[in-house]
């Protein structure tokens, strides 16, 4: 359970970090605290699309990541982060990605400070 904890606030950090980088990945609300809360709540739905989908996503496109040594993985990246966004809209989170290429820049951003902060956050074991 702290394992999980401590992912989702890693998700969410990063995905706070590519909010503030990236300017058509929006982030609205009337208080810091409700920004807060949007955006813990989009890191669950993230991780839950990447722990359900993307490994299908994955498997299904293996000879394009075998075929690009892995760099399609950008891409796949990209489009589970405008899934998020467009779960993230049917749930009336105020959380949008505007675009494929600004959800390949965010991917980009996410998967490089979600790792740094895997490192530098206990693990939960």
């Amino acid at each position: 359970m702290m394992n999980f904890l401590v992912k989702t606030i890693a998700n969410a950090g990063a995905l706070a970090v590519a909010v503030w980088l990236v300017g058509d990945i929006t982030l609205t609300g009337d208080s810091t605290g409700k920004k807060i809360g949007t955006l813990l709540l989009v890191a669950l739905i993230f991780g839950l699309v990447n722990f359900l989908v993307k490994p299908v996503v994955n498997l299904l496109s293996l000879p394009l990541l075998i075929l690009t040594l892995g760099l399609f993985t950008l891409v796949v990246n990209a489009l589970m982060l405008l899934l998020t966004s467009w779960l993230a809209d049917k749930l009336d989170l105020s959380f949008h990605v505007e675009g494929f290429w600004t959800a390949v820049l965010g991917a980009l951003i996410i998967s490089i400070v979600s790792w740094a902060l895997n490192v530098v956050l206990p693990d939960g074991d």
